[in-house]
């Protein structure tokens, strides 16, 4: 903190000094998301309270509960309450605290809500930070360990029924391991159990979000329609409210799974013959928040992940986070940054100081 708030000199001599201060924005809106309703608020309204902003703290209408607790244990803490407000609601309330006169806003969410608070914003010039959708995709390469990309991918897809903002939901294979990669890969996820969440041994449970169930069937719907194969799942269980974890091939670009925010435990995995065909195909699409590259040779996935337009890159990882550096999008996925120093300066404007004369 002290690297980012200490006053930083970028040049002096015997005649003036010029010198860079940073100040809070002053008062912010920070809306938060439902899937991981204390994690993600934590990434943007910590920040700001410790470089000195007072925070207008909106939870998830689906997770009023966990906003609150947030808001009483600081308070416990000893936080005034006009420092840090929650408030309840959904988007019709929402658009009501855009309207108050504040200094800058942390949104997290789609991408269809986020260009909403980009316009209601726009002639307000205050910053504002959106954390948006994603279609995260990665590239197994023919050099790469298998068995450990298959196992690693097989989770980052469908953690958290996939209802994570870097889930994974495209994967392309080198032709010459799609194979071994596939089968792999679809044996790792009928080991998956579905069923009660409060269960220790149940890996998939109900999506957050009802509705969610018929998107998702509609995705898997249209990809067949359109030439997919279902290699396992495919469909809704346990009453409607908890849907398979379900591995589609044969797929095409001109499928919405392979286009379109799914947000579930579905997957497109697409054969490929070659790393500049992967790249390609990685890049299409509207998003750039993850992508990943599974080979073992370093150079080879530094060259890749260079061409990448994302704004986070792994190498033989995915679904992976920290707090040490920035997490932000490109194009659809949003704009700014949280984590990182770049996610405390962005809670933060600078000010410049031309101090002329005698010291």
């Amino acid at each position: 903190m002290d690297g980012v708030l200490k006053p930083s000199v970028r040049r002096e001599n015997d005649k003036f000094q010029e010198e860079v201060r940073r100040d809070p924005l002053g008062t912010v809106v920070n809306i938060s998301a439902w899937n991981y309703p204390f994690f993600v608020g934590v990434n943007a309204f910590v920040p700001s309270l410790l470089t000195g902003n007072s925070v207008i703290y909106k939870p998830s209408e689906h997770t009023l509960l966990v906003g609150q607790h947030i808001g009483k244990l600081l308070q416990e803490a000893g936080l005034p309450l006009d420092v840090f407000s929650v408030v309840a609601g959904t988007g019709v309330q929402a658009v009501q605290l855009l309207k108050l006169p504040v200094d800058g806003v942390f949104f997290t969410g789609s991408l269809e809500t986020g260009k909403k608070i980009a316009a209601q914003m726009a002639g307000k010039m205050v910053p504002v930070q959106l954390e948006l959708g994603g279609k995260d995709p990665t590239y197994v390469a023919d050099d790469a360990d298998v068995e450990k990309a298959a196992l690693s991918l097989a989770d980052g897809a469908m953690y958290n029924s996939g209802q994570s903002c870097c889930s994974v939901e495209r994967i392309y294979v080198h032709d010459k391991v799609y194979e071994k990669f596939l089968e792999t890969f679809v044996k790792e996820v009928k080991t998956f159990k579905t069923g009660d969440p409060k269960s220790a041994d149940t890996y998939i449970g109900p999506l957050t979000l009802p509705d969610r169930v018929k998107f998702l069937e509609n995705q898997v719907t249209d990809a067949i329609k359109k030439g997919a194969s279902i290699e396992v799942g495919g469909k809704a269980t346990h009453e409607g409210r908890i849907f398979e974890p379900t591995v589609l091939t044969n797929v095409t670009h001109d499928m919405d799974v392979m286009k379109e925010e799914s947000f579930g435990p579905i997957i497109g995995i697409m054969k490929v013959d070659g790393d500049d065909a992967a790249v390609k195909l990685m890049n299409d699409t509207q998003y750039g928040l993850t992508a990943g590259i599974y080979s073992q040779s370093r150079d080879r996935a530094l060259k890749l992940m260079n061409k990448i337009n994302s704004g986070t890159v792994y190498w033989n990882a995915c679904d992976r986070v920290s707090p040490y550096v920035p997490w932000n999008g490109r194009k659809g996925s949003g704009i700014g940054s949280t984590l990182g120093l770049e996610g405390i300066i962005a809670t933060t404007r600078p000010k410049s100081y031309h101090l002329v004369g005698s010291k």
